[in-house]
C-alpha cells in the first residue's frame, strides 16, 4: 500500500521534520489518502460523509525526513455540538503547521464547500499544496482544464493530481512533501506510529463497520464505548464495547432481525482488531440508547472528539 520509496540516507544537517494537515470538506478521501501515506491502516474509511470525528496524528518516515501528519475532519455546516467540535478541530489544524494539503475531489468539480476550504486558508495563511484526489474517476482530458482553474483560486506551493485509492502520483506527492518540511531532528521515538490510544482505535474499527452496513441516520447518530480491553493468560484479548445511539428504533436497526446485524458488525470487527492488535479478540458488544449525546460535553470528551471543557 505505501507510496513512498525509500531513499539513501542522507547527512544529519540535511534530515528534514514537520507538521502537515490534511484537509478539505467531507468525503473527498482524506483518510484514504493519509493510511496510503503511511502505508498503514491508521484511520478508518467509509463512503460516509464525516466518518472522522477527531483530528488523527501519524507519522511517516523514511531515512532523509519525519512527516507528521493530521488527519482532520471535513469541514461542514454543523448541526449538533459534535459537529462543532469536529470543525473547530479541522479549523485549528490549519494552524502552526508547516503544510497544508487541500483534498478536492476530481469527480466534483470546486464546488462552495472548496471555495470555502480555500476561504479558511487565507485567513490561516499557511503553505499550501493543492491534491486533487479521485483521479482514477475522472477522463483524463478534464484534468488539465480542471487544474488550470483551480490555480486561478489560490497561490498555491504546488499542485498534485493523485488517487488515494490506487496510489497513482501519490508518491510524487510524498517527495514534495518531504521536499518542503523545514530541516530538523526526528519528532517522535522510532516506534511512534499514531497518537490515537488503544481504546480510541478499537472503537474506530467498529464503528467502521457500521458505517459500512448501515445508511442514512445510523452512521452519524452512533458512537462506540470501548469499555473493558482484558489481555488473559492466552495472550487473547477480550473486548467489551457498546454502541451509542439516540433513538429506539435506532437500537432495533443496529441490532437487526435475531441479532444478525450486530453479529455482523462483531464478526469484521473483531478480525480488523485482531489484525491491530497483533493477537486473537473476543468481542462482546451492547447498544444502548443515549439520547441527544451529541450535545453531551462530557460524552463528547468521553468519545475522544471534544478535547476542552
Amino acid at each position: 500500500m505505501r507510496c513512498a520509496k525509500e531513499e539513501p540516507p542522507v547527512s544529519s544537517e540535511g534530515f528534514r521534520s514537520g507538521f502537515v494537515a490534511l484537509a478539505g470538506r467531507p468525503n473527498v478521501g482524506k483518510s484514504t489518502l493519509l493510511n496510503r501515506l503511511i502505508g498503514s491502516k491508521v484511520s478508518i474509511v467509509s463512503p460516509v460523509s464525516q466518518t472522522t470525528r477527531s483530528v488523527v496524528r501519524a507519522v511517516d518516515r523514511s531515512p532523509h525526513a519525519e512527516v507528521v501528519y493530521l488527519d482532520t475532519p471535513g469541514v461542514h455546516r454543523p448541526r449538533f455540538r459534535m459537529n462543532r467540535e469536529m470543525v473547530r478541530a479541522a479549523r485549528e489544524a490549519l494552524e502552526n503547521v508547516d503544510l497544508v494539503l487541500l483534498l478536492v475531489a476530481a469527480p466534483d468539480g470546486l464546488g462552495p464547500g472548496d471555495a470555502y476550504m480555500i476561504r479558511l486558508l487565507q485567513e490561516a495563511k499557511p503553505p499550501a499544496f493543492l491534491v486533487i484526489n479521485k483521479i482514477d474517476a475522472v477522463a483524463r482530458e478534464k484534468l488539465l482544464p480542471w487544474i488550470d482553474q483551480a490555480s486561478r483560486r489560490h497561490a498555491w506551493e504546488e499542485i498534485f493530481p493523485c488517487s488515494a485509492l490506487t496510489g497513482e502520483g501519490c508518491e510524487a506527492l510524498s517527495a514534495g512533501i518531504r521536499k518542503r518540511m523545514p530541516i530538523g531532528q526526528p519528532l517522535f521515538p522510532e516506534e511512534f506510529l499514531s497518537d490515537l490510544p488503544v481504546r480510541l482505535a478499537l472503537a474506530e474499527r467498529i464503528r467502521e463497520q457500521v458505517l459500512l452496513r448501515t445508511r442514512e441516520e445510523i452512521p452519524h447518530s452512533t458512537a462506540v464505548l470501548v469499555e473493558e480491553i482484558r489481555r488473559d493468560e492466552k495472550g487473547e484479548y477480550r473486548v467489551s464495547a457498546t454502541l451509542l445511539v439516540d433513538r429506539e428504533s435506532q437500537k432495533g436497526i443496529l441490532i437487526g432481525r435475531g441479532g444478525e446485524m450486530l453479529k455482523s458488525v462483531g464478526q469484521a470487527a473483531r478480525g480488523e482488531m485482531a489484525s491491530y492488535l497483533e493477537a486473537p479478540v473476543h468481542l462482546s458488544l451492547w447498544v444502548k440508547v443515549k439520547k441527544n449525546w451529541r450535545d453531551d460535553p462530557s460524552m463528547l470528551r468521553l468519545l475522544g472528539i471534544a478535547t476542552h471543557r
